[in-house]
């Protein structure tokens, strides 16, 4: 088990943050990372769509034989990671718990605002995981659709970007929030300007908590990789056109990755 890769999924590209944050966390192990590139947005589906979607990916990843299976995806994690827990033998950990986590532990005034994609912030995910940890928290959420395709075009400066986040934001300022979520993989490459705007406020990147909860559950179950001081393979693959995927890994990772491989057969 120990030698086992660990397995990453997302509905596209946005789940790289995640891989990024576990590749610099635990450099040795293998990773594979499966983006379902072919039904990107899940933010438009139902949740039995979802679901179904999730399982799929899931079993793909088992079919790998991975270790364990991080739900890189807000909106799978929201909607289908109840109903999906305890079916499969390996672990199989979201963004949402660690990321809700976090954010209880940084408050100190119990305001804690939550931005995110339509479909998580109508799910109140995020909301449920926070007030059952901590019943006294006040919870702002704020759904910013124009964060993912700034992100995806690379537009991440300049007085449009500046513009789009203070028009999201402006409402959330007022609350006196001193912790944010970043309750969707894109946002993290929006870190800075978001910063820039909430000046003071905690940053919660739930990309960078779901990698310290994958380390943390990998060390319970002792299946951590043993060999250090090496790098660990990557594999990646998609379920579409695996060239403008690509163009976007360069983007997320910093770095040209090998071209991935297509998955045809997942339903």
């Amino acid at each position: 088990m120990k030698n086992k890769a660990i397995g990453i999924f997302d509905s596209g590209v946005g789940g790289l943050t995640v891989f990024k944050e576990i590749e610099k966390l635990l450099p040795d192990e293998d990773i594979i990372y499966f983006g379902d590139t072919a039904r990107v947005p899940y933010g438009n589906k139902s949740k039995s769509t979802i679901i179904k979607f999730s399982t799929e990916s899931i079993l793909f990843l088992l079919k790998k034989k991975v270790k364990i299976i991080v739900v890189a995806c807000n909106t799978a994690s929201a909607l289908s990671l109840d109903a999906l827990s305890g079916m499969f033998s390996v672990p199989l950990i979201g963004v949402i718990e660690a990321g809700a986590r976090k954010a209880i532990k940084a408050t100190k005034n119990k305001k804690i605002a939550v931005v995110g994609t339509r479909s998580t912030i109508n799910s109140k995910s995020y909301e449920n995981a926070i007030l059952k940890n901590e019943k006294k928290a006040k919870i702002y959420s704020k759904a910013c659709p124009l964060f993912v395709p700034l992100v995806e075009e690379g537009i991440l400066e300049g007085e449009t970007t500046r513009g789009v986040v203070e028009m999201y934001l402006k409402s959330l300022k007022s609350t006196g929030a001193d912790v944010i979520i970043l309750g969707c993989t894109h946002y993290p490459l929006l870190k800075k300007q978001i910063a820039s705007y909430l000046k003071g406020v905690y940053i919660v990147d739930s990309a960078t908590e779901v990698a310290l909860h994958a380390k943390e559950i990998l060390a319970q179950n002792n299946i951590l990789k043993l060999s250090k001081n090496k790098t660990g393979k990557r594999e990646f693959y998609v379920s579409d056109e695996p060239k403008a995927f690509m163009g976007l890994a360069r983007l997320f990772l910093k770095r040209e990755i090998p071209l991935p491989k297509v998955v045809n057969n997942l339903q």
